[in-house]
């Protein structure tokens, strides 16, 4: 049970990230669910042991469940991959990056930073990896010509 505690949180923390975004009601529920997803697949790939890889797998999860989402709701998948994002941004790592750039520390802001911006890459590769997937299973399906 205490392993499902941080995926609450990690819902929990989407719903008013979703408000802002005017989401409302059961979509609201649904896009904050998915962050709760990403963050159970985040712990779950956890013995990969490179919190890199760990925050991709998160990633193709919630993008995989917001395409999902946004076609049952018939809304755009935007709303519900933004907000179930937010557990994965990695805020403390671009924090401290700034904060051994301020103090001049140039080997930890170097290294924070490059394990920053690897997380960030994690991030883009992963959701750009299934939005195109998908778009590319329309594109079969419909009988287009790529």
């Amino acid at each position: 049970m205490t392993d499902f505690i941080p995926c609450i949180w990690a819902f929990l923390a989407c719903i008013p990230f979703g408000a802002v975004m005017n989401l409302r009601g059961k979509t609201l529920l649904f896009a904050s669910l998915g962050g709760g997803i990403g963050w159970f697949f985040y712990l779950f790939s956890n013995p990969l042991q490179n919190d890199i890889m760990q925050y991709f797998v998160a990633t193709i999860a919630i993008s995989v469940y917001s395409e999902i989402m946004a076609r049952l709701f018939k809304m755009p998948v935007t709303g519900f991959l933004l907000a179930a994002m937010l557990p994965m941004v990695p805020g403390g790592g671009i924090y401290y990056t700034m904060e051994y750039c301020v103090i001049g520390n140039n080997e930890m802001f170097i290294e924070t930073g490059i394990h920053t911006l690897g997380i960030a890459g994690a991030l883009a590769v992963g959701t750009l990896l299934v939005s195109s997937l998908v778009r590319l299973w329309h594109i079969v399906t419909q009988g287009r010509k790529i």
